[in-house]
């Protein structure tokens, strides 16, 4: 029998990491004008707004919630100081540790942030409709929960 046929393999799942990172993208590129009329880079507003939503917080933490590497961070936190952004202030009972805080400058820019980021959700809301970004939520929440089971070592 001539011109058999292998059998097709089995179709391979869609890119979960490329689809989020177009996602990702796609939103950024809705909040960055925002950022960057701020002199804000991306970075910078996460630990904004990170250290504005929890207080205070020592670099391990910024770098577990704001997904920056730890040797970016420490660029990007004495770039933050010298612009007036954030204080470092080591700990009184342990010299090796730093917490690092929000000037009121950094206060007043996500005080000035606040209602253009709420407009922006707004329209979001608008475009794709409500439900679906609270379904998103919703999703991502899930999906980041269950995954960082697996990281921290406990049965899937």
């Amino acid at each position: 029998m001539t011109g058999s046929r292998t059998p097709s393999p089995r179709p391979m799942h869609r890119n979960l990491p490329m689809l989020l990172l177009r996602a990702r993208e796609l939103m950024m590129a809705r909040f960055r004008p925002l950022l960057t009329a701020q002199g804000l880079t991306e970075q910078q507003w996460r630990i904004i707004r990170a250290l504005h939503e929890n207080g205070p917080l020592e670099p391990r933490q910024l770098c577990t919630l704001c997904t920056i590497s730890s040797p970016s961070l420490a660029g990007v936190l004495a770039r933050m100081e010298d612009l007036g952004h954030v204080t470092k202030e080591r700990f009184e009972d342990d010299q090796r540790r730093v917490r690092v805080s929000l000037t009121a400058q950094s206060a007043e820019i996500v005080e000035r942030m606040a209602p253009l980021l709420e407009a922006e959700y707004r329209a979001l809301e608008t475009q794709v409709g409500a439900k679906i970004v609270d379904d998103l939520y919703v999703a991502v929440d899930a999906l980041i929960n269950e995954l960082a089971k697996g990281e921290e070592g406990e049965p899937e």
